[in-house]
């Protein structure tokens, strides 16, 4: 069972997993898809087809158009931007030619980021506050910018990775490490 403010409107036909929690004057519409033990915060609007995981914390003032898929262990900050038609007109209904945006997991979109449609955020990637996404961003990737340009890498933790001579780098709070190989980062298992 979820759980939703009084003043959360949730509309027939989407589906909400157990223990997600709905804050106030958020909107899920029909035919919306919500994983278990998520937090939507408040004056938070996810349209209908959009597909969120588990686990998906979607901080206040963020939009959800058609189009967006959200793994799960996504962050969303607050007032995060997401676009579904690169090329919008109010004259033109171009409903047929939204892009799919995916957000993989464990991903950070930061406070108040834009993320122009078509560009899949990679796994445990972290997005500044403030970048404007223009391009896809790489698994581990750390981006800032307008336009976003990656600056370094993250660990799966969320803490910025410092590689050696060897192209290996341990995560401060894990104890994880990870190996930088032809431009991409892995964790060592």
């Amino acid at each position: 069972m979820y759980t939703a403010h009084p003043t959360a409107v949730i509309d027939a036909g989407c589906q909400i997993g157990a223990g997600t929690k709905i804050w106030h004057f958020s909107h899920v519409m029909p035919g919306a898809t919500i994983g278990d033990n998520c937090n939507i915060g408040q004056n938070v609007f996810i349209a209908s087809n959009v597909q969120v995981g588990q686990a998906v914390k979607i901080q206040n003032n963020v939009s959800l158009y058609g189009g967006l898929i959200i793994e799960d262990e996504v962050f969303l900050g607050p007032s995060c931007v997401f676009t579904n038609v690169i090329n919008p007109r109010a004259g033109v209904n171009r409903r047929n030619a939204y892009q799919t945006t995916r957000i993989k997991r464990g991903a950070t979109i930061g406070a108040n980021a834009t993320l122009v449609c078509g560009n899949d955020i990679g796994e445990y990637a972290f997005v500044a506050a403030g970048a404007v996404v223009t391009k896809p961003v790489l698994p581990y990737a750390l981006v800032m910018g307008c336009p976003a340009v990656q600056t370094g890498w993250m660990s799966a933790l969320g803490h910025k990775l410092h590689f050696n001579e060897k192209g290996e780098a341990t995560c401060d709070e894990s104890g994880q490490t990870y190996r930088l190989t032809n431009g991409q980062v892995y964790p060592v298992i």
